[in-house]
């Protein structure tokens, strides 16, 4: 299973997320999956990079151009497939993975995964999509869903369109026995406004 993992670019964070990061590297080596990824030798990207690959783990980064002529290119990819743009990064990403998992990470790493749960949403794909919720980093961001779960904006069937794991092994989990649910259409029938 090729499995896509979106995560900080940030050399800056606390050690927790390092660790977390490198404990679904090994996880996704020693279970013959694949890893893929933003292909960036920074941060939690090159920490489960490193880790996948040591463990076994075919490794396929996803770069843009700019980013490889800055030197920001992982040499501990197996393939690196260099993209014009963050669009193309990111359609190719999604093109080629089974699963999506999220580690802790800012703008880019909610960018990416809130855009593959919105085509979740739509019926684009059914693949499974995974928040790792290390050191609770994500419940904010569970906490708005919430709110727009309980005032409308999003229908409470959408729950099941990710989880929220506390670790790489319950994420893993997840994404193994992992079958889609059938979801009604996105629009709520209401009276015209």
């Amino acid at each position: 299973m090729n499995i896509c993992v979106f995560s900080s670019s940030s050399n800056a964070i606390p050690k927790v997320y390092f660790d977390e990061a490198r404990k679904l590297g090994k996880l996704i080596g020693e279970l013959g999956h694949t890893l893929v990824n933003g292909g960036a030798n920074v941060g939690l990207m090159e920490a489960v990079t490193i880790a996948a690959s040591k463990a076994g783990a075919k490794t396929i980064g996803i770069i843009p151009e700019k980013f490889v002529q800055r030197s920001l290119a992982s040499t501990n990819s197996h393939e690196v497939i260099s993209t014009k743009d963050m669009q193309e990064r990111k359609s190719k990403m999604r093109d080629i993975s089974d699963a999506f998992i999220a580690l802790p990470g800012s703008f880019g790493t909610l960018e990416e995964i809130l855009e593959v749960l919105t085509l979740r949403q739509l019926s684009y794909h059914t693949k499974p999509i995974v928040f790792i919720n290390t050191n609770n980093f994500y419940q904010n961001l569970f906490n708005q869903f919430e709110q727009g779960f309980s005032e409308q904006f999003a229908k409470e069937i959408y729950r099941e369109l990710y989880f929220s794991a506390q670790n790489a092994e319950s994420a893993l989990k997840y994404i193994t026995i992992y079958q889609p649910k059938e979801l009604d259409s996105k629009w709520f029938i209401v009276p015209n406004k």
